[in-house]
């Protein structure tokens, strides 16, 4: 599976923005899609995770300020980031399949940057 991750950018503390990742294939409705991000000097970590049945699940640090869904028509999943911090500061890639499990190409991801 091949995975485009867009939106990225500069921010700042208190503002939103909504990436958007691409994905390749025709199986994508039957993959759970998560969102992860790695800051400097840090491991990638799981964001928001969302089941091919819909069910999600997040990271305690965003839970209650972002919002994983999906759109199988289009074969992409969106994450809307409200309320940001300066600790969201990160590159943020999505994958298919469950944590551990992933089963595309990390690729770029796309970089976040919230500004106090």
């Amino acid at each position: 599976v091949q995975l485009q991750a867009s939106g990225g950018g500069l921010v700042q503390a208190g503002g939103s923005l909504r990436l958007s990742c691409a994905a390749s294939g025709s199986r994508f409705s039957l993959y759970a899609m998560g969102w992860y991000r790695q800051a400097p000097g840090k491991q990638r970590g799981l964001v928001a995770l969302m089941t091919r049945a819909g069910s999600t699940t997040y990271a305690d640090s965003v839970e209650g300020r972002f919002t994983i869904s999906r759109d199988n028509a289009k074969n992409t999943v969106y994450l809307q980031m409200n309320s940001l911090k300066p600790e969201d500061t990160a590159v943020y890639y999505c994958n298919a399949g469950l944590p551990g499990q992933v089963i595309g190409d990390w690729g770029q991801g796309t970089q976040v940057t919230v500004s106090s």
